[in-house]
């Protein structure tokens, strides 16, 4: 076993990630909050156990691959982040860890070409495409398949949309109010493009005027989550250098993109480009916060009553606080109705690429969050992250109960077009 090492001494984020072991006092209240160890019942799989079993190996008194499985099974949900009573920042362990952990470990086979997989594909567009439309010639194998591959088809649309070409820039209708640049992002242009075309329609019925700047990609949240920390960087840094900052905000309509951008100041940590980092995150906001900030036309009343359950995706509501806004957007579009979900707090099992690479578990927490909805009489099911659109849809599915899974801009959207049809322009 290895000398003991202080937690502080390793690296540029070791500082950082020793304040977040120095501040559980092991209390448990995360434990209730945490869908592993609700799943699982293993200390060990819970946050205050992961915590410990990272501490330990840091300092050498465990081996990496004694402990490592526990720390794969984490989602990175966050949910403690909110339950803690001591303000541990989890995340701010977790995601150092898994770099140093992916840079010292050797996974199975199996598990090394799926990983490989997915970080070759889903930060690239076209690649992902591609992909997605070999993949799903492939759904009848899909029960003869490993599971992390089988997963991955299990996932995929029936069909894709056509992915039509986006202006460099959307003015807007009536007096410019403000003036942002837009994240088209990376997996949700392939899987759902009506989202981002909904986001810019809506931006732009109140007066907001969107720059979509030539360059951008992918923003490395799911790399930087699932430890690829040199992906990760190198996709930042690209983003870093062509986005404006002379914007009122970089909007996202993405949870997982939202919460990436925001710890860019933790993937730079003691690096160069920290300060550049800090100016970046400073500036990105989700699109429904800068709308309920901005404050909104009012929406006209959808043609028919529906009965929608909110899902708070994890990344908005644990990792940037953001819950309310959301509610506040929605609840001004008449005929719209709002319910709330049963353990609403608890990850519906995507988180990135979960539900890929620890497919059993996504899997149980997929269809106890369908089961949520269903108990709540909802027609439709709304929520703010394609992660989370795409696991939910497809749980629902599996149960015969092909609810619409919408984003939050699609029914504003909606409601604005609404008004278009019957000629008023409120």
């Amino acid at each position: 076993m290895q000398h003991e090492i202080p937690i502080s001494t390793l690296g540029p984020q070791g500082a950082i990630m020793a304040h977040a072991v120095e501040a559980c006092v092991h209390c448990g209240f995360c434990l209730a909050s945490c869908p592993t160890y609700r799943v699982l019942g293993d200390e060990n799989d819970s946050p205050r156990g992961r915590i410990i079993l990272m501490k330990e190996q840091l300092e050498g008194r465990i081996a990496l691959e004694d402990m490592i499985e526990h720390v794969d099974r984490c989602l990175g949900c966050l949910a403690c982040v909110t339950a803690c009573p001591s303000g541990v920042e989890y995340g701010h362990l977790l995601a150092p860890f898994r770099a140093r952990a992916n840079r010292l470990r050797r996974r199975p086979i199996l598990d090394q070409a799926a990983h490989a997989v997915v970080h070759a594909t889903l930060p690239y567009p076209q690649r992902f495409r591609l992909a997605a439309q070999a993949g799903r010639f492939a759904r009848p194998l899909r029960g003869a398949l490993p599971a992390q591959f089988g997963a991955m088809v299990g996932l995929l649309p029936s069909s894709l949309r056509a992915r039509a070409p986006l202006p460099e820039l959307i003015p807007a209708q009536g007096v410019r109010r403000a003036r942002v640049a837009f994240l088209v992002g990376c997996v949700q242009p392939v899987l759902a493009p009506q989202i981002n075309a909904a986001t810019l329609r809506v931006l732009a019925r109140n007066g907001v005027e969107v720059l979509l700047t030539r360059g951008q990609g992918c923003c490395g949240a799911l790399s930087m989550h699932t430890g690829e920390q040199a992906q990760a960087r190198s996709l930042a840094r690209a983003n870093m250098r062509t986005f404006p900052l002379d914007v009122d905000a970089i909007i996202t309509n993405v949870a997982g993109c939202g919460s990436g951008m925001h710890e860019y100041p933790l993937l730079f940590a003691g690096e160069p480009d920290e300060a550049a980092a800090r100016a970046f995150a400073a500036r990105v906001r989700d699109v429904s916060v800068f709308l309920a900030e901005l404050g909104i036309a009012p929406p006209p009343p959808l043609p028919v009553a529906v009965r929608a359950a909110y899902h708070d995706a994890c990344h908005l509501a644990h990792a940037q606080g953001v819950t309310q806004e959301p509610r506040a957007l929605l609840r001004q579009i008449p005929n719209l109705t709002l319910v709330e979900i049963g353990e609403a707090e608890i990850c519906c099992g995507s988180a990135g690429t979960y539900n890929m690479e620890q497919p059993a578990i996504a899997a149980t927490l997929g269809a106890r969050k369908a089961d949520n909805v269903l108990a709540m009489g909802a027609q439709a099911v709304i929520t703010g992250n394609i992660g989370c659109l795409t696991q939910i849809r497809t749980h629902l599915g599996q149960r015969q109960q092909p609810l619409p899974v919408w984003h939050t801009m699609e029914v504003l959207d909606m409601a604005y077009r609404q008004a278009v049809v019957n000629g008023t322009h409120n």
